[in-house]
């Protein structure tokens, strides 16, 4: 003879009613969240644009100038999300002469959804400087 137990779990209308509540909170606390999450993507574009500075500097030592091509200093540019890959930035040379370079990164993705795109730029001093903000 089989003796049938009952045993005790939450029923499907308790795990629907916890999942609504907790995806209301996240809907609540997520504009609280969105310049850092900005903060943390605009990492990439200055990263990137400090190694473009040092690759000009090693490019300058040797040649006693700073190009204006991305193939001179070895820098491969990282597919952006536009293009298949995993980049939120676009790079460009804005200048660059015996003295002095310029570099952009532009945000090809609008983080915060406000319409404006995250642009960055760093110069032979190796700094880099935040033109518009996202």
């Amino acid at each position: 003879m089989k003796i049938k137990s009952k045993i005790s779990a939450f029923t499907l209308n308790e795990m629907l009613l916890v999942l609504a509540i907790i995806g209301i909170l996240l809907l609540i606390a997520l504009p609280q969240f969105m310049p850092l999450i900005s903060k943390t993507k605009a990492q990439e574009a200055k990263i990137q644009l400090k190694h473009i500075s040092n690759l000009q500097t090693q490019y300058r030592y040797i040649n006693s100038k700073y190009s204006m091509d991305f193939v001179d200093i070895d820098f491969e540019e990282p597919k952006t999300v536009e293009e298949g890959g995993t980049a939120n930035y676009r790079y460009e040379l804005l200048q660059a002469s015996t003295t002095s370079f310029k570099v952009r990164a532009e945000a090809v993705v609008d983080f915060d959804g406000d319409g404006i795109f995250n642009v960055w730029e760093i110069d032979e001093n190796g700094n880099p400087k935040e033109i518009i903000k996202d």
